[in-house]
């Protein structure tokens, strides 16, 4: 009578990827799922869902994503579609797009920033990741 089918392994963990702090990555990462990065990222970043740069997190490169929460340092371009959180102990250093930007007392935000909020992120399958204002 009810049809339901039953969840994957990930769908009940929760979709959600981790870097621990002590690990360095020089590349790009591309992900569907949300994020959070504890280490150390060396290259460029982009993802469908949310990304949280913990407390002792790093990223150089750049940086495009729906949803940033930034604890720890970044340094580049970032482009977030919704909405930015800069925690108070975060470091940002150069170029900020985003839809929305929450800064609390404290942060190190030496960044251009442009406010986007007609900006409508695509995502087609193969993870290119295109921009297109609506109207």
């Amino acid at each position: 009578m009810f049809d339901k089918k039953p969840k994957s392994y990930t769908d009940l963990l929760g979709k959600t990827n981790r870097i621990v702090e002590g690990t360095a990555i020089k590349g790009d990462i591309i992900s569907q799922a949300d994020f959070r990065l504890d280490g150390e990222l060396i290259g460029n970043f982009q993802s469908s869902g949310k990304i949280v740069i913990g407390p002792a997190g790093s990223v150089t490169g750049d940086i495009i994503c729906r949803n940033a929460d930034i604890e720890g340092k970044f340094e580049g371009k970032i482009q977030v579609t919704e909405i930015l959180n800069v925690k108070s102990k975060s470091s940002i250093h150069g170029e900020v797009i985003c839809g929305k930007l929450a800064v609390e007392p404290g942060a190190d935000f030496s960044a251009s920033c442009t406010m986007k909020t007609n900006m409508k992120n695509l995502m087609p399958n193969d993870g290119q990741q295109t921009q297109q204002k609506t109207s």
